[in-house]
């Protein structure tokens, strides 16, 4: 099994809209991927209240069966989508952990 991490800290404001609401909008997004990318076998999205500089403010925790599901997942379009029309938008940093267990 592989998990996969993910912790984005967001722009004050960006695409019309607060941190908060990029935030929340980010988590459904993010979320609504397991009903489409069927290599993405769990998924869970958080969102911070610490109010720490060195916080961030989005982390995603996902699973997959292995490597190649979760390349497949990197490469599946509607998660390039969400990079591309959402995430590169609203983001200013991007920190990634991916192991095996």
């Amino acid at each position: 099994m592989v998990r996969h991490i993910v912790m984005w800290k967001l722009k004050d404001e960006a695409a019309g809209a607060t941190k908060a609401q990029n935030a929340r909008k980010l988590k459904t997004k993010l979320e609504s991927l397991q009903q489409t990318i069927p290599q993405l076998k769990f998924a869970e999205v958080g969102i911070n209240f610490n109010i720490s500089q060195a916080a961030y403010d989005v982390v995603l925790y996902s699973e997959f069966e292995n490597k190649e599901a979760l390349q497949a997942y990197q490469m599946h379009p509607e998660h390039k989508k969400l990079i591309t029309d959402f995430l590169d938008k609203v983001r200013t940093d991007k920190k990634v952990v991916d192991y095996e267990v």
